[in-house]
This record gives structure tokens, sequence and C-alpha cells, in this order.
């Protein structure tokens, strides 16, 4: 990918994530293109990418839109992450090393910090949590797992959601994270498995309930 295109990649699937643009957005190629700065044929690139990636979808007329989500596909991205991140646990807990355990607790505590005030601060709750998640990942060792968890993880769906979740579901992310932190310490893999694996189902059921009380599928019209 060239390095125009790249731009244009990072604009828009950080809008996406943002909730700049919400599910069905259209997403024209001469508006990006002046927003990212560049012509249109790397914004092209970004979007086949972003397509394969499933950001973003095409319809009928080649018309590219922000993905929209149906409860199925959730389930089925929570299902994906509940056995890649799982797996990715065991492998980080025979790994890890004291700097990344580390590491994780300090973003662990800013997530307490995010989550503890008169309300939620779902920004950092978000990039924390991601942080910490992505510390995991690196741990683990695996350059093909990471490539594999980059396709269910960072789907739009993120930072739209989490403004949703209650604090109960935020404070206990934060509880689980500590139990994790304690099963590296500890280089138990199955323990770090177990946690991962309940911590990643709780968290679709929080998500989940999220999805249908916002109403969050999004909605696109053909123009």
């Amino acid at each position: 990918m060239s390095k125009a295109a790249d731009t244009a990649y990072r604009y828009v699937r950080g809008e996406i994530l943002s909730g700049a643009l919400g599910p069905g957005a259209p997403l024209r190629e001469e508006a990006l293109a002046v927003a990212c700065g560049v012509s249109r044929t790397p914004v092209r690139e970004a979007l086949r990418r972003l397509e394969a990636e499933r950001f973003i979808q095409r319809s009928e007329t080649q018309r590219s839109y922000v993905a929209t989500l149906s409860p199925d596909d959730i389930a089925e991205g929570f299902a994906l992450r509940t056995m890649l991140e799982g797996h990715a646990a065991a492998r980080a807990a025979a790994r890890i090393a004291p700097e990344q355990i580390e590491a994780m607790a300090a973003h662990n505590a800013a997530v307490g910090v995010a989550v503890g005030g008169a309300t939620v601060d779902t920004a950092s709750f978000v990039a924390h949590n991601r942080a910490f998640h992505q510390i995991v990942t690196d741990a683990a060792g695996s350059e093909r797992l990471a490539a594999m968890l980059a396709t269910v993880v960072e789907q739009p769906i993120v930072l739209r959601t989490a403004r949703h979740y209650d604090r109960e579901a935020v404070t206990r992310s934060h509880a689980e994270h500590d139990e994790l932190i304690l099963a590296f310490r500890r280089r138990d893999a199955e323990w770090a498995r177990a946690v991962m694996t309940a911590h990643i189902r709780r968290a679709f059921h929080a998500y989940d309930d999220a999805f249908r009380q916002a109403g969050l599928t999004g909605a696109r019209t053909e123009e």
C-alpha cells in the first residue's frame, strides 16, 4: 500500500472507529480525497482494504458504505474473538515479559480511573482497554494470530457501542483485567485462557444488550 493510500486508510478507519462515520454512512471518494489531502486513486485502494477487513460494504451499484452489523454478525465476531483471544492469552502466559505485565497493570489502572469517576470516561476506557488487549496479542508472539485478531477485534463497533455500556459492565471489565494480570504473573496458561474466555463472553452479552437497546443497526439509502 502506498503512503497516500495508507494515509487515506488510517483517516477513514479512524473516522469509523470514532463514530464520526456511523453505520450505513456513504463514503464518497471525492470528499474523502479532499479530507485526506490525496487523490482519488489512493482513496480507492484504501476503501478496498477496508472492505476486505469488513469495515465497509459495497452496494450492487458499487457505492461504498460504512458496514452495518446484524445481531448475527456480532455473535459470530465475538465467538471468533473468544477462541482467538483465549488462545492468545494462553500463549502469552508462557511468553509475556515482566515489563509487559507492568504495562498491562498501568493501562488497567487508567481503566479504573476512567470508570471510577462521576461519569465514565468512555474514550479513555476504550483507548486503554485496546492497549491492554494489544499487549496480550503482542506477548502471544504469533504474527498469524495477530493478523486473524485484527479482522475481528477492530470492527467498527468499539467506541460507538461502548458509549452505551453501563457502569457495571465497564467495572467488571476492569476487575477481569486484574485477574488476567494475576494469571500472567503465575504463568498459568489455562487460568489465563479461562479468564479471557469468560471476559469476552461477558463482553458479548453487554455489547448485545447495548446494541439492541440503542438500535445500532444503521441504515442506508441509495442515492
